[in-house]
């Protein structure tokens, strides 16, 4: 990531993409934006986006379809603008690998603060290997906490998106214990999201998918019913 972030903005509405694009601009980020999907593809590909800012409802492809398809190949991250109301949308979102949503209307200073905040969490990352002492075992997988990666047994990445890893490490630093979802929020660093938003669950199930020998019986990060989540360090 280069000293001046690289952001691609993709909406349908001229006056959004100008207005985020000047605005970003002016606070020191390199902007470009893109009316559709098949415009994004094509300045993603002659200079790959440290983070981008998708509207879910376009015409042609959404913004979901092309969520998906980013995250299949990139860590790039991922700000989802929803309307008021999307719920849905914003819950499929945040299971494809969005590190963070934003409802229309917003506010330029929260967007700009919620771009910080993921690029931070995608700055530290670096490739090293699956042992040290930074390293926490999750199952059958292995989290680098210095490298922010996590491994499979064979020293295979599995890919994460920040908030993921944030979730991870702050299982991690408190093995054993008890942790409700306002505790996670608040180790995660995502004070403005509520402690009974959904969010966090989907990134648990996703998590399983990712850690758990049988996501559907997990035995790494366990529920712990009417209480939170809890991982466990005698997992098979």
């Amino acid at each position: 990531m280069g000293s001046q972030p690289h952001i691609i903005v993709v909406d349908d509405e001229p006056g959004i993409r100008d207005m985020i694009a000047e605005y970003l601009g002016s606070h020191g980020f390199r902007v470009e934006t893109a009316a559709d999907a098949g415009h994004f593809r094509e300045l993603h590909a002659a200079r790959p986006a440290d983070l981008v800012i998708l509207d879910i409802n376009m015409p042609g492809e959404d913004g979901l379809s092309l969520a998906r398809w980013l995250r299949a190949r990139s860590k790039t991250g991922i700000v989802m603008l929803t309307a008021a109301g999307e719920v849905i949308d914003r819950i499929v979102g945040l299971e494809i690998g969005a590190d963070d949503y934003i409802t229309k209307p917003f506010d330029l200073r929260e967007l700009r603060a919620r771009i910080r905040t993921v690029l931070r969490r995608l700055s530290d990352a670096a490739p090293s290997p699956t042992e040290g002492n930074d390293v926490v075992r999750f199952g059958s997988t292995f989290l680098n906490l210095e490298a922010r990666k996590l491994f499979d047994a064979t020293g295979g990445e599995i890919t994460l998106t920040a908030m993921e890893f944030d979730l991870l490490a702050a299982f991690a630093r408190h093995p054993d214990r008890v942790l409700t979802r306002d505790q996670l929020l608040d180790l995660a660093h995502h004070h403005h999201w509520e402690p009974f938003d959904r969010s966090i669950d989907i990134r648990i199930a996703r998590l399983r998918r990712k850690i758990e020998a049988d996501p559907a019986k997990p035995e790494v990060i366990k529920t712990i019913r009417g209480a939170g989540y809890l991982f466990s360090r005698r997992s098979p």
